[in-house]
């Protein structure tokens, strides 16, 4: 049976949880808190299904509903990962959770990854980067922001019915989300 995920118990361990980032706005940590569980529930996926949801999840909660991939992309009828913002800006400069300024430097270069100007060219990036990877050219660190190179993986595990490859582009995204949370606990720059 598909796990659905449900935003008001996310917002509760998001209050509630020792390990949200304390210094994350309070808007940003409950986003956070439900990205990393759509992670986790990726990684943990049974079924191709479940890691179809949870990858959905994933990307939505980054691009919010202003970002060009954004919505019901595993055409269950249900959008998961709904949310009113994303963590970053969308296509059209729609506001972000993260947003300028930053918090500091790290958010700056690891989430914001630079400039959000032109967040149609910005998003742009990721659909090129989707478009041109392949299993032996990863595209993906060319794209600055973190979060963004999630929506990569992400869109790539709703693009395969193999659940190996899908769990595998879950630990790749887990690595992208534990830089995020890196950049507001412990940064160093």
């Amino acid at each position: 049976m598909r796990r659905v995920l449900m935003v008001i118990p996310l917002l509760a361990i998001a209050a509630c949880s020792s390990s949200t980032p304390s210094d994350m706005p309070e808007d940003v940590a409950a986003q956070f808190a439900q990205l990393e569980t759509a992670v986790q529930e990726w990684s943990d996926a049974g079924t191709i299904e479940e890691a179809h949801a949870a990858a959905e999840a994933s990307r939505n909660l980054v691009m919010g509903p202003g970002g060009p991939l954004y919505g019901d992309a595993d055409g269950d009828g249900v959008i998961a990962g709904e949310s009113e913002l994303g963590l970053l800006p969308g296509d059209a400069g729609e506001p972000g959770l993260v947003h300028d300024p930053a918090v500091n430097p790290c958010v700056e270069r690891d989430v914001l990854g630079g400039s959000w100007e032109r967040p149609q060219a910005r998003w742009a990036e990721v659909i090129d980067a989707i478009g041109a990877w392949t299993e032996t050219n990863n595209t993906f660190p060319s794209l600055a922001s973190h979060p963004q190179r999630v929506v990569g993986w992400a869109t790539l595990t709703l693009a395969t019915d193999d659940l190996d490859t899908a769990l595998e582009y879950a630990g790749h995204a887990q690595l992208h989300v534990d830089v995020t949370r890196a950049a507001y606990e412990s940064c160093d720059a």
